[in-house]
C-alpha cells in the first residue's frame, strides 16, 4: 500500500473515533460530519492507490470513487450510496438548524465508516 494512502486510513480510523466521542457527548450533527470525512478518506486512499488520483472536490472524489469502484463492482456499491448519503447528512449538519440528524442516524453512519474502512482494506490486502 502506497504511504499515503495508509495515512489516509488512519484519519479514517481518527475520524470515526472522533464520531464516536462526538456522539457520546450528545453532538449527532458534529458526528455525522466525522463519519462522513471517515468514509471520504477512504474514498481518497482508494483512488490514489489505485489510480494515483487526487481530488480538490468532495464530488470529484464522490464521482471518481462510483466509476471506478462502485460502478466495476470492485467493492460494493453500497459504499458509494452511503459515501453520498453521508455527504448529504454532513452538509445538513455543518449548515442547517433542527436537522433531524438523531443517534441512531449517525450509530447507523459510524457503522457504515467502520465497515467501508475494512473492506478497503482487505481490498487493497487481497491485491498485494
Amino acid at each position: 500500500m502506497k504511504e499515503y494512502s495508509s495515512k489516509l486510513f488512519n484519519k479514517a480510523l481518527d475520524a470515526i473515533e472522533a464520531a464516536e466521542a462526538l456522539l457520546n457527548v450528545d453532538k449527532a450533527e458534529f458526528a455525522a460530519g466525522r463519519a462522513y470525512y471517515a468514509m471520504f478518506y477512504v474514498a481518497e486512499a482508494l483512488l490514489y492507490n489505485e489510480f494515483d488520483l487526487k481530488f480538490s472536490q468532495h464530488g470529484q472524489v464522490i464521482a471518481a470513487y462510483g466509476k471506478n469502484f462502485a460502478k466495476t463492482q470492485a467493492l460494493n456499491p453500497k459504499f458509494h450510496r452511503w459515501l453520498r448519503d453521508g455527504f448529504d447528512k454532513r452538509i445538513t449538519g455543518d449548515y442547517g438548524v433542527d436537522t433531524g440528524i438523531e443517534d441512531d442516524i449517525v450509530a447507523t453512519m459510524i457503522n457504515q465508516a467502520r465497515e467501508f474502512l475494512l473492506a478497503a482494506q482487505k481490498y487493497l490486502k487481497e491485491k498485494e
